[in-house]
């Protein structure tokens, strides 16, 4: 059997530590991820992981980069999938909203009959939870200062679409990548929420309340709350 340089070794062990993260969910942590757990389950012995890592901690260090660099899917993938018909039909900007930000507030238990789609919000969630503690390690803060870029570029492009679809413009001086921003501020904010068990407020609005009709979600409304903000119609000639 062909002995395993050092790379496959180390890409190895991160393997099985996101694996055990995966499957414990946020509250593990890669503090709680022990090396010696890692290293039994990979069929390897100490001194494999020993050559590669000084101690523990810098093992929990590299396993917090790979987890927060790991994409399961492209960041807007779950948002266009949950719009993406709808707007083909020509549906309402409300109506998109609401969809969008329901993709967005899904437990990961919602997706049990789904496990890819489960998988990814656990992923998300662990990734989003080892951000909070950017500041512990320089290299987790630059991994997750790159995973934030890309994911602002490629919302960014996805709001340009939806405005382009429903006549908006954004309002001077704002840009599309300041909106990305905001939008990313909120939708964190309100993931941290669900990672602290706080449940999220719904209203069912009707006749004579000044909200469109529908059931709106708090993240949904303050999303509408944003666009009403920063966009404006674009005036036609």
């Amino acid at each position: 059997m062909k002995r395993r340089s050092g790379d496959e070794t180390r890409a190895l062990l991160l393997r099985v530590g996101m694996q055990v993260l995966l499957e414990r969910g946020v509250s593990a942590g890669v503090q709680h991820i022990r090396l010696q757990d890692v290293l039994r389950r990979a069929g390897l012995t100490t001194g494999a992981a020993y050559r590669l890592w000084a101690d523990q901690n810098d093992y929990q260090r590299d396993l917090a980069v790979a987890m927060v660099q790991l994409r399961l899917s492209r960041p807007t993938d779950y948002v266009r999938t949950a719009v993406e018909k709808l707007i083909a039909e020509g549906a309402d900007g409300n109506d998109v909203i609401r969809a969008a930000a329901e993709s967005h507030l899904r437990p990961t238990a919602a997706d049990a009959d789904d496990p890819a789609a489960a998988l990814d919000s656990q992923q998300f969630l662990i990734a989003l939870a080892l951000r909070t503690t950017a500041h512990t390690w320089p290299e987790l803060r630059e991994a997750s200062n790159e995973r934030h870029r890309e994911s602002i570029a490629a919302f960014a492009e996805f709001y340009a679409l939806l405005m382009e679809a429903y006549g908006l413009r954004m309002r001077s001086p704002l840009t599309i990548e300041d909106f990305t921003e905001a939008m990313a501020a909120l939708g964190e904010g309100f993931a941290v929420r669900m990672l602290e068990g706080i449940e999220h407020p719904r209203y069912d609005c009707g006749e004579g309340d000044e909200v469109p009709p529908g059931e709106w979600t708090l993240f949904a409304l303050s999303v509408r709350a944003l666009v009403d903000g920063f966009m404006t119609p674009v005036e036609r000639a």
